[in-house]
């Protein structure tokens, strides 16, 4: 099917057309949207979400547990759950998509990407932009869950706004990698604010643990963004796009990953230097989280990119999971978190 000609004949869902005279039915709009549905969640790899969300449910249950402890107490509300998850996967949908439309064009020039949904024709543009356009909405409206807070919602615009900017970073700097490890250390830092708003008004140094954790995504991000983008080194110099492998090379960039993640686990460590109630379950899971990304380091040699999707995805889903499960688990069986 042609690229430019998206309703060509060959549909890649319906086979060709209908003859006149024909029996065979078109696919109804029920049959339609289900299927459009199901290919945009395949675009934005829906199934990722789970890389920024545990550290929103991190952050929020350290925010419950240090309510529980001061006075006034800060009770848990199921309400406050709810938006949280409904931020991080409308916010982490809304920019995906995005992404999708910014890049299309330089998506269909480059042979790793050009079978995306875009640029292959499975999609068009303008039901990408309804779905950006609709999961923003949804961004905005899941702030107001957090009222009366209202942080959240006077937040959300200059947020979605960065998330979103992220799609350009990489036509004028080779620090994108960072700009979406900014992007992901929100999660954390929004998730705190959304639930002790009134507190960090009153004394700005209450955020410093949803900070901490913050870079600690940052960093994990921007490495594993790094060695992830080595596979477009050639493609990326040739279009005049710009990366940390584009400008130092494979064998640098990787070694500059290195340092990030490391960074992350050295910031991990201190977090409960900034947040006591975090023991030694979660010190525990700290040292697991150092072996896993030694470990993904050690899946990518410069001469060998094959296994990048392995460290990627299952290593990466890992360590956000398992980081997350440790440090509630910490907090419940120490009787630090109060229902």
């Amino acid at each position: 099917m042609s690229r430019s000609d998206p309703s060509s004949d060959a549909d890649p869902h319906t086979g060709p057309k209908c003859q006149r005279g024909s029996n065979i039915r078109h696919p109804s709009l029920a049959r339609w949207v289900s299927g459009n549905i199901r290919h945009i969640l395949e675009m934005i790899r829906f199934s990722h979400t789970l890389f920024a969300l545990p550290f929103a449910l991190l952050s929020a249950v350290m925010a419950w547990t240090a309510g529980a402890r001061s006075e006034p107490r800060i009770a848990w509300r199921p309400r406050e759950l709810l938006g949280i998850v409904l931020c991080m996967v409308a916010a982490r949908s809304a920019a995906m998509a995005f992404n999708r439309i910014a890049d299309w064009r330089i998506d269909a020039r480059n042979p790793r990407t050009r079978m995306r949904h875009i640029p292959a024709g499975i999609l068009n543009v303008g039901s990408v932009v309804v779905f950006a356009l609709a999961c923003s909405i949804a961004f905005v409206l899941a702030t107001l869950l957090f009222l009366p807070n209202r942080l959240p919602v006077y937040l959300s615009l200059p947020v979605l706004a960065f998330l979103l900017s992220y799609s350009f970073t990489k036509r004028f700097t080779a620090a994108a990698h960072f700009w979406l490890g900014v992007a992901l250390m929100l999660a954390p830092v929004s998730a705190w604010i959304a639930i002790r708003g009134e507190q960090v008004l009153e004394n700005p140094a209450d955020l410093l643990p949803a900070v901490v954790l913050g870079g600690a995504v940052l960093f994990w991000v921007a490495g594993f963004d790094i060695i992830y983008a080595c596979q477009d080194v050639e493609f990326d110099v040739a279009a005049g796009l710009r990366s940390v492998p584009a400008r130092l090379g494979v064998q640098r960039a990787l070694r500059l990953a290195a340092v990030c993640h490391l960074g992350t686990v050295m910031l991990l460590a201190g977090l409960p230097w900034v947040y006591p109630p975090l023991g030694w379950i979660y010190s525990s899971g700290i040292g697991a989280v150092a072996i896993l990304l030694a470990y993904e380091h050690c899946l990518v040699r410069p001469d060998d990119l094959t296994r990048v999707n392995v460290a990627f995805f299952q290593v990466n889903a890992v360590v956000s999971i398992g980081l997350f499960v440790v440090g509630s688990l910490d907090l419940l069986t120490s009787g630090k978190l109060v229902p």
